[in-house]
Protein backbone atom coordinates (compact mmCIF):
# COMPACT_ATOMS: atom_id res chain seq x y z
CA UNK A 1 0.00 0.00 0.00
CA UNK A 2 1.36 3.40 -0.93
CA UNK A 3 1.94 6.17 1.60
CA UNK A 4 -0.95 8.15 0.09
CA UNK A 5 -3.34 5.20 0.41
CA UNK A 6 -2.29 4.62 4.04
CA UNK A 7 -2.75 8.33 4.79
CA UNK A 8 -6.25 8.31 3.28
CA UNK A 9 -7.16 5.17 5.24
CA UNK A 10 -5.85 6.67 8.50
CA UNK A 11 -7.67 9.96 7.82
CA UNK A 12 -10.90 8.06 7.17
CA UNK A 13 -10.51 6.14 10.46
CA UNK A 14 -9.83 9.31 12.46
CA UNK A 15 -12.78 11.08 10.81
CA UNK A 16 -15.03 8.11 11.61
CA UNK A 17 -13.83 8.10 15.22
CA UNK A 18 -14.41 11.84 15.61
CA UNK A 19 -17.89 11.64 14.09
CA UNK A 20 -18.77 8.65 16.29
CA UNK A 21 -17.60 10.49 19.40
CA UNK A 22 -19.57 13.59 18.40
CA UNK A 23 -22.72 11.52 18.05
CA UNK A 24 -22.25 10.03 21.52
CA UNK A 25 -21.58 13.36 23.24
CA UNK A 26 -24.65 15.45 24.09
CA UNK A 27 -24.76 18.75 22.24
CA UNK A 28 -23.82 21.69 24.40
CA UNK A 29 -25.59 25.01 24.22
CA UNK A 30 -23.51 27.63 22.42
CA UNK A 31 -22.93 29.53 25.67
CA UNK A 32 -21.77 26.50 27.70
CA UNK A 33 -18.49 26.96 29.51
CA UNK A 34 -15.61 24.53 29.31
CA UNK A 35 -15.30 22.35 32.40
CA UNK A 36 -11.88 21.36 33.74
CA UNK A 37 -10.14 18.35 32.19
CA UNK A 38 -8.77 17.42 35.61
CA UNK A 39 -9.26 18.50 39.21
CA UNK A 40 -7.05 18.01 42.26
CA UNK A 41 -8.33 15.13 44.41
CA UNK A 42 -8.39 17.51 47.38
CA UNK A 43 -11.03 19.58 45.56
CA UNK A 44 -13.04 16.91 43.70
CA UNK A 45 -11.95 13.33 44.40
CA UNK A 46 -12.27 10.73 41.61
CA UNK A 47 -12.98 13.48 39.05
CA UNK A 48 -13.33 12.27 35.46
CA UNK A 49 -14.30 14.54 32.58
CA UNK A 50 -16.31 12.13 30.47
CA UNK A 51 -17.11 14.70 27.79
CA UNK A 52 -17.26 18.49 27.49
CA UNK A 53 -20.76 18.27 28.99
CA UNK A 54 -20.25 15.72 31.76
CA UNK A 55 -17.90 15.05 34.65
CA UNK A 56 -18.25 12.35 37.30
CA UNK A 57 -16.81 12.43 40.78
CA UNK A 58 -16.88 11.60 44.43
CA UNK A 59 -18.06 14.23 46.93
CA UNK A 60 -16.57 17.65 46.11
CA UNK A 61 -14.96 19.64 48.93
CA UNK A 62 -17.24 22.36 50.38
CA UNK A 63 -14.97 25.13 49.05
CA UNK A 64 -15.16 23.63 45.56
CA UNK A 65 -18.95 23.30 45.71
CA UNK A 66 -19.03 27.07 46.26
CA UNK A 67 -17.24 27.69 42.95
CA UNK A 68 -18.82 25.14 40.61
CA UNK A 69 -20.30 27.91 38.44
CA UNK A 70 -16.86 29.47 38.13
CA UNK A 71 -15.56 26.04 37.04
CA UNK A 72 -18.10 25.99 34.23
CA UNK A 73 -20.81 23.67 35.54
CA UNK A 74 -24.48 24.37 34.96
CA UNK A 75 -26.05 21.41 36.81
CA UNK A 76 -25.19 19.16 39.74
CA UNK A 77 -26.66 15.67 39.90
CA UNK A 78 -26.13 14.19 43.35
CA UNK A 79 -27.10 10.56 43.97
CA UNK A 80 -26.21 10.45 47.65
CA UNK A 81 -28.95 9.62 50.15
CA UNK A 82 -30.83 12.68 51.44
CA UNK A 83 -29.86 11.88 55.03
CA UNK A 84 -26.10 11.76 54.35
CA UNK A 85 -24.11 14.59 55.94
CA UNK A 86 -23.92 17.78 53.92
CA UNK A 87 -26.55 16.97 51.29
CA UNK A 88 -28.95 19.75 52.30
CA UNK A 89 -26.11 22.26 52.56
CA UNK A 90 -24.81 21.23 49.13
CA UNK A 91 -28.19 21.90 47.55
CA UNK A 92 -28.27 25.40 49.08
CA UNK A 93 -24.72 26.26 47.97
CA UNK A 94 -25.29 25.01 44.43
CA UNK A 95 -28.65 26.73 44.00
CA UNK A 96 -27.25 30.00 45.41
CA UNK A 97 -24.92 30.07 42.38
CA UNK A 98 -27.92 29.79 40.06
CA UNK A 99 -27.06 26.24 39.06
CA UNK A 100 -29.52 23.41 38.61
CA UNK A 101 -29.50 20.84 41.38
CA UNK A 102 -30.99 17.35 41.29
CA UNK A 103 -30.96 14.85 44.14
CA UNK A 104 -31.82 11.29 43.18
CA UNK A 105 -30.93 9.21 46.26
CA UNK A 106 -29.42 5.83 45.38
CA UNK A 107 -28.65 3.05 47.82
CA UNK A 108 -27.93 -0.61 47.05
CA UNK A 109 -31.39 -1.52 48.37
CA UNK A 110 -33.28 1.25 46.57
CA UNK A 111 -31.41 1.24 43.25
CA UNK A 112 -33.98 0.91 40.46
CA UNK A 113 -34.57 1.20 36.74
CA UNK A 114 -36.72 4.27 37.45
CA UNK A 115 -33.77 6.00 39.13
CA UNK A 116 -31.55 5.19 36.14
CA UNK A 117 -34.25 6.59 33.83
CA UNK A 118 -34.40 9.84 35.83
CA UNK A 119 -30.61 10.14 35.87
CA UNK A 120 -30.34 9.42 32.14
CA UNK A 121 -32.96 12.09 31.41
CA UNK A 122 -30.78 14.71 33.12
CA UNK A 123 -27.54 13.47 31.55
CA UNK A 124 -29.14 13.47 28.09
CA UNK A 125 -30.57 16.99 28.42
CA UNK A 126 -28.30 19.39 26.49
CA UNK A 127 -29.68 22.36 28.44
CA UNK A 128 -28.40 20.82 31.69
CA UNK A 129 -24.81 20.52 30.46
CA UNK A 130 -22.19 20.74 31.74
CA UNK A 131 -23.24 18.37 34.53
CA UNK A 132 -21.27 17.31 37.60
CA UNK A 133 -22.62 13.83 38.43
CA UNK A 134 -21.46 12.58 41.82
CA UNK A 135 -22.01 10.53 44.96
CA UNK A 136 -19.80 10.20 48.03
CA UNK A 137 -17.10 7.94 46.53
CA UNK A 138 -18.14 7.46 42.85
CA UNK A 139 -19.25 3.90 43.70
CA UNK A 140 -22.91 4.64 42.98
CA UNK A 141 -21.97 6.67 39.89
CA UNK A 142 -20.20 3.55 38.62
CA UNK A 143 -23.28 1.45 39.28
CA UNK A 144 -25.39 3.82 37.18
CA UNK A 145 -22.87 3.70 34.34
CA UNK A 146 -22.86 -0.11 34.45
CA UNK A 147 -26.63 -0.15 33.97
CA UNK A 148 -26.51 2.49 31.24
CA UNK A 149 -23.91 0.42 29.37
CA UNK A 150 -25.97 -2.76 29.75
CA UNK A 151 -28.92 -0.88 28.26
CA UNK A 152 -26.76 0.04 25.27
CA UNK A 153 -26.29 -3.65 24.58
CA UNK A 154 -22.90 -4.26 26.16
CA UNK A 155 -22.39 -7.67 27.69
CA UNK A 156 -22.80 -7.87 31.45
CA UNK A 157 -19.03 -8.24 31.88
CA UNK A 158 -18.34 -5.21 29.67
CA UNK A 159 -21.00 -3.12 31.41
CA UNK A 160 -19.59 -3.99 34.82
CA UNK A 161 -16.05 -3.16 33.65
CA UNK A 162 -17.25 0.29 32.55
CA UNK A 163 -18.95 0.71 35.92
CA UNK A 164 -15.74 -0.23 37.71
CA UNK A 165 -13.81 2.32 35.64
CA UNK A 166 -16.16 4.99 37.07
CA UNK A 167 -15.79 3.80 40.67
CA UNK A 168 -18.10 0.80 41.12
CA UNK A 169 -16.51 -1.38 43.80
CA UNK A 170 -18.76 -2.45 46.67
CA UNK A 171 -20.22 -5.96 46.47
CA UNK A 172 -23.67 -4.59 47.38
CA UNK A 173 -23.70 -2.07 44.53
CA UNK A 174 -22.22 -4.56 42.08
CA UNK A 175 -25.13 -6.89 42.88
CA UNK A 176 -27.61 -3.99 42.66
CA UNK A 177 -26.22 -2.95 39.24
CA UNK A 178 -26.49 -6.55 38.03
CA UNK A 179 -30.10 -6.68 39.24
CA UNK A 180 -31.14 -3.37 37.67
CA UNK A 181 -29.17 -4.03 34.48
CA UNK A 182 -30.66 -7.55 34.13
CA UNK A 183 -27.22 -9.12 34.46
CA UNK A 184 -27.86 -11.90 36.94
Amino acid sequence: MSVTARTRKTTARVTHLLLSTALLTPALPAHAAEIPATMPASEIPAYVRVSPGLATAAQPAPETLARLKELGFRTVLNIRAADEPGVREEAEVVRAQGLGYHLIPVTPASFSAEQVDAIAKILDDPSAAPVLFHCSSSNRVGAVFAVLEARKGRSCAEAEAVGRSFGLKSPQLIEAARRVGNCR
